[in-house]
């Protein structure tokens, strides 16, 4: 067998003991290449064109043989005439390892390298590219519920601007349809105060007139109706101003303590009317009655409107009144925590309570729990929250525990405010 110049090199480019060769003519005498490499199995023959694989053991180097038989051109005269030629190819398994690691050297351990550095490019230009949706999606998550303004579209990626303006003019006609809504409960409201308030009238003037018995208990009924329909009107007005805070509200200093001091005053009677002893404490009270309103100690001041604070606890009292029995007491306080820079308004009565399972419901408006007796319209808490919502307040309803044994619980809300930051 005579190879070509280029097979030799082939053959023996690496490593002259690690690439064996061998060709057997058709009566098994040696053509070409290494006489003592093992031969196959008669059985284990391919048939011509066939490659098949196996590991050997050559000189003790283990090795992994390629094998193939040929039909030969000229077949010889003889006993095994036409039998087809064995060739064989076998590489040691000390270069296969070799090639092995030269390919985890060369192919695989640069890409430890390549593959964090290409992560990192990714998440950098990911992060860089998703900046502006981050934003966007803090911005709208930090926004309180009733802020309806635009977003900012040019701050966001050129992809998705189309809908951030999509987004922005729901906003706007949501807006719209909620400030109609809102106009349309005030002006109703304010243009029904009118009619009620002469309903009233009337009917105490007729009360004052000599009539029938009939006649005299409907003319109290509609008195009393009319007193509390316009109570219901002057809630509603209160609800809309109090979720009307976008309209440019601006706030000033205002002193809670002197606001809870004449929201006391303001019920003092209704509390008389039904035996309850009404009483305030600040911190410039020691003990706590009404009368003392007029030892005004050092400010309490906060940011705010002293309307609707003044609304926000009047409500609270009105509440208290309906709901305790006669008899009962009911405390206005004024507690302000400086070290943690908040102030705490807290009203607390005697009455029935509130169930801690109905404390988030009594918030919703004209809610009421079943079963309760009473003439309130449910928008009393409703009001109170948000008016604490408008300064940034939060609202809490806990027991007021006035007894132990046998315990009798009544109720304690507490608003709690940011003290104003002194210049």
């Amino acid at each position: 067998l005579t190879l070509p110049a280029s097979t030799r090199d082939f053959l023996r480019a690496d490593n002259v003991d690690s690439v064996f060769y061998q060709v057997l003519g058709s009566r098994g005498e040696l053509i070409g290449g290494d006489r003592d490499m093992p031969l196959p199995h008669d059985d284990d023959r391919p048939p011509p064109g066939l490659v098949e694989f196996r590991d050997d053991t050559l000189r003790g180097i283990d090795i992994r043989v390629a094998y193939t038989t040929v039909e030969p051109t000229h077949p010889s005269v003889g006993d095994r005439q036409g039998q087809p030629v064995l060739v064989q190819v076998a590489e040691t398994l000390d270069k296969r390892r070799q090639l092995a690691n030269d390919i985890i050297k060369g192919v695989i351990l640069p890409q430890f390298v390549i593959l964090p550095l290409a992560i990192l490019l990714v998440w950098f230009g990911l992060s860089r590219g998703l900046a502006p949706l981050h934003a966007l999606q803090s911005n709208i998550r930090m926004r309180r519920p009733d802020d309806l303004s635009p977003l900012e579209a040019r701050r966001a990626p050129p992809e998705i601007e189309p809908l951030v303006t999509s987004f922005n003019d729901l906003l706007t006609r949501l807006e719209q349809n909620m400030e109609l809504q809102k106009r349309f409960i005030a002006d109703a409201a304010h243009q029904m105060k009118t009619p009620l308030a002469g309903l009233r009238t009337q009917a105490e003037l007729a009360l004052r007139q000599d009539a029938p018995a009939e006649v005299h208990r409907s003319l109290e009924q509609i008195a009393t109706s009319s007193e509390h329909a316009a109570r219901l009107v002057t809630q509603l007005l209160a609800l809309a101003r109090a979720e009307n805070r976008m309209s440019g509200q601006v706030f000033t200093s205002v002193d809670v303590a002197d606001v809870a001091r004449h929201a006391v005053r303001d019920w003092v009677q209704p509390a008389l009317a039904k035996q309850m002893d009404l009483g305030y404490e600040g911190p410039e009270t020691a003990g706590g009655s009404e009368e003392d309103d007029g030892e005004a100690g050092a400010r309490i001041e906060v940011d705010g409107n002293p309307v609707m604070l003044r609304e926000m606890l009047s409500n609270l009292i009105d509440n208290a009144i309906r709901y305790t029995p006669a008899g009962g007491r009911i405390t206005v306080r004024v507690r302000p925590e400086p070290s943690a820079g908040m102030v705490h308004l807290e009203v607390e009565d005697t009455g029935i309570g509130i169930p801690s399972a109905e404390r988030e419901r009594v918030l919703e408006r004209f809610y009421r729990i079943l079963g309760r007796d009473g003439e309130g319209s449910g928008l009393g808490l409703a009001i109170v929250r948000e008016i604490a919502t408008m300064h940034g307040g939060m609202l809490a309803i806990e027991d007021h525990v006035y007894q132990d044994t046998p315990r009798l619980a009544g109720t304690l809300v507490r608003v709690t405010l940011r003290l104003r930051t002194q210049a």
